[in-house]
């Protein structure tokens, strides 16, 4: 490729549809659970719930065990569902969740296409035990040159520490030429921005940038990546 040697792909909301994921895992509990129906107004208001727990991981008000359970555990408090169910329902969301594939946009066959042209690594706050079987359901594992899981890194996007031991595991590398695709402005895109790389912001939603992430390339749909590399 002409201008980048290496791209770090985030996986939900970026390859994979995470929302479509979640849905379904939530809803598919809840009957298994005996919660009864999982409404749409639930879903949106658990959503909602969800990524403030996620950004207060980002900003390291919390740690990851204390979010996972404590997001189910406000949602279940605000619908009337008893509290002790939160640790067994978290752990089986976790992998109910590699169970639904939706790619966004045509994701699997733009990374077939650049594999062996540009090297490229998944880079995750997702658990492991969500994101491993995600990429070996989607495919995705055998077309990657490797994956970062937060988990297993130590630090969670943005952190600089983060991509610094992705940098060290692969190898030399010009920084001017690794960019990062995601679709999280305060995780993906600042921590790319404060690493040193390129960032592209996947932004099918046309959302508005309100944050103070610098954002080098910004994409609708995932194919446009192929005119920037």
């Amino acid at each position: 490729m002409k201008n980048f040697d290496v791209v770090l792909w985030d996986v939900d909301g970026t390859l994979l549809n995470f929302s479509e994921a979640e849905k379904a895992a939530i809803r598919s509990l809840f009957s298994e659970f005996g919660l009864g129906e999982c409404t749409d107004e639930m879903l949106s208001r658990y959503s909602d719930i969800n990524r403030k727990y996620w950004n207060r991981l980002e900003r390291g008000e919390m740690t990851k065990p204390e979010i996972l359970v404590g997001r189910f555990a406000e949602f279940f408090a605000a619908e009337g569902i008893e509290p002790s169910l939160c640790k067994r329902f978290n752990e089986a969301y976790q992998l109910r969740l590699g169970d639904t594939i939706v790619f966004c946009d045509n994701s699997k066959e733009l990374a077939a296409s650049l594999a062996g042209k540009v090297r490229q690594y998944v880079v995750s706050n997702g658990t492991v035990a969500a994101q491993t079987k995600k990429l070996k359901n989607s495919g995705f594992d055998k077309l990657m040159d490797g994956v970062f899981l937060s988990e297993e890194v130590g630090y969670e996007k943005p952190a600089k520490g983060f991509f610094d031991c992705v940098f060290e595991e692969i190898g030399p590398l010009d920084k001017d030429r690794v960019l990062i695709v995601g679709d999280s402005l305060t995780s993906d895109i600042a921590g790319g921005a404060c690493a040193g790389i390129r960032t592209c912001w996947y932004n099918p939603g046309g959302s508005v940038n309100d944050t103070e992430a610098r954002v080098d390339f910004e994409i609708r749909d995932l194919n446009e990546v192929l005119g920037i590399l």
